[in-house]
């Protein structure tokens, strides 16, 4: 049986995902490199950014994944650049949708055309700090754990159902730039594993509430 776990998880799964990025692509990295060792059980088909002065665009085209530029400021609307964003998503036939530093807030066209299959991941233990600068928040407030969480996409910002969490300590002399640079290295570590959870049809979602079917091959250091 072990045996035999081990042939399944070896398995790629091929299924296409897109990742919307506005910055560095440190996540999209992550995902970049996890895919690379078949370990994300997804293809990254397409990689959309908001801006195409955005590092993760160098980094999507390094690894000769197809990129295309949505910018906002191109549209009079919020709703008609939401509309834009889901037909191209839509014509990429993507089965899930990773933000990974995406700065833009995704409007209901896209969350209807892919229901509870878009993603995020924040840098701190919702429902606590959502928004911008959480670990700012998080020194400001003086908590002793913080962390990241990977939650299911609503039109409440921050406000979905949570997969995932990751806990960071906050130490004692800590500085903001210290502290998000452990969170970030918490998101390279869980990230990749959710989206694999998904695309392998592991997470069950019942409201707020979601579940992972989980394999003994977990605990060994993938999963």
């Amino acid at each position: 049986m072990r045996q035999l776990l081990a042939r399944q998880r070896g398995k790629k799964h091929n299924i296409p995902i897109a990742v919307l990025i506005s910055g560095t692509g440190s996540n999209l990295q992550a995902l970049i490199d996890a895919e690379a060792v078949n370990r994300l059980s997804a293809t990254i088909r397409v990689v959309v950014s908001s801006k195409d002065t955005a590092l993760g665009v160098k980094r999507a085209q390094n690894a000769k994944i197809k990129t295309e530029i949505v910018r906002p400021s191109d549209y009079s609307t919020r709703e008609e650049h939401d509309e834009t964003l889901a037909k191209l998503l839509l014509r990429s036939s993507v089965e899930f949708v990773c933000l990974a530093g995406y700065t833009c807030i995704v409007g209901p066209r896209v969350l209807e055309a892919f229901p509870n299959r878009v993603l995020n991941i924040h840098p701190s233990l919702l429902p606590a700090f959502p928004g911008l600068n959480a670990p700012q928040q998080a020194m400001q407030f003086g908590v002793k754990i913080t962390g990241c969480t990977v939650h299911i996409v609503t039109d409440v910002v921050d406000g979905g159902p949570i997969v995932a969490q990751g806990a960071v300590p906050v130490l004692d002399g800590d500085t903001t730039e210290a502290l998000a640079a452990r969170i970030l290295a918490e998101e390279h570590r869980i990230y990749p594993q959710v989206v694999r959870w998904f695309c392998e049809r592991r997470v069950h979602v019942n409201g707020r509430m979601v579940t992972i079917d989980r394999h003994p091959l977990d605990d060994e250091g993938d999963g």
